[in-house]
């Protein structure tokens, strides 16, 4: 029976839907402290939360340890991870409150540890990342998600940038130019070094602002002004606060299904 994992983002950093848990140490040799998470057990099924940037969100996207976080789930034996995502809307389909469910990604990040292959040994390790977000659970994900109200979009490209600063509207305006439908910071390596290890990854992306600029576009026809209020943190985190207790519920539906 597979072992899943639920990475939180910002915002999800408890997983009180899991019921009894407990708290599981994982060493791995890419960090000298040990990786934290807690186990449950849903119909018989092992599995494991990890709030991706600490319980207190400490950490910010570019300097979690994503080769330590992966390579720990893989030596508990984890077979899949649902991944859990803030991210800002540039389609017309992913608005504010929406939930996205991407398919595709592009990568801007720079500078992160990024693989589990740093020497080639025995033969070139170049793994298919054709589909990145491929997962058995995405039609269960995707209905147990819109039974909690939620309107969930089924596909899409979500641009990972460096931050941890926002977005100008220039790099917006070229992310929306290369087809990104969205606009995040933690997808990336994360994915990939999931793929690397043989671990099916979904993305649930929580839609909490329309990105840089984009808002100008969305207005009211009477709305004229070119310059668009800066994006508020506290809208953000409120649209957070509203949307992700459904996910959580969401996601303990998928897993006690599959």
């Amino acid at each position: 029976m597979k072992k899943i994992a639920v990475i939180g983002g910002s915002g999800f950093y408890e997983f009180p839907e899991l019921g009894r848990n407990e708290s599981v140490s994982q060493m791995t040799r890419f960090s000298d402290t040990p990786i934290e998470l807690r186990r449950a057990v849903l119909t018989g099924r092992s599995v494991f939360f990890m709030p991706r940037h600490g319980s207190a969100h400490h950490c910010p996207p570019h300097k979690i340890n994503y080769r330590a976080n992966i390579d720990a789930l893989a030596a508990l034996g984890v077979d899949a991870i649902i991944a859990v995502n803030a991210v800002g809307g540039i389609s017309d389909a992913c608005a504010p409150g929406n939930i996205v469910l991407p398919d595709q990604i592009v990568d801007y990040t720079w500078g992160r540890e990024g693989t589990f292959f740093d020497e080639f040994e025995d033969e070139m390790c170049h793994v298919d990342f054709s589909y990145p977000l491929q997962s058995s659970f995405r039609k269960q994900m995707f209905d147990c998600l819109g039974r909690e109200g939620l309107k969930v979009i089924s596909n899409g490209v979500y641009g990972c940038m460096q931050g941890p600063r926002l977005e100008t509207a220039a790099e917006i305006q070229k992310l929306q130019r290369d087809g990104c439908d969205l606009v995040g910071m933690t997808m990336m390596p994360e994915a990939v070094l999931a793929r690397e290890k043989n671990i099916s990854y979904l993305s649930i992306c929580v839609v909490c602002n329309w990105a840089a600029g984009i808002c100008s576009t969305k207005n009211t026809a009477e709305e004229n002004d070119s310059q668009v209020a800066p994006l508020s943190v506290d809208d953000m985190k409120a649209v957070l606060e509203e949307k992700i207790t459904k996910v959580r519920t969401a996601l303990i539906s998928a897993l006690t299904l599959v």
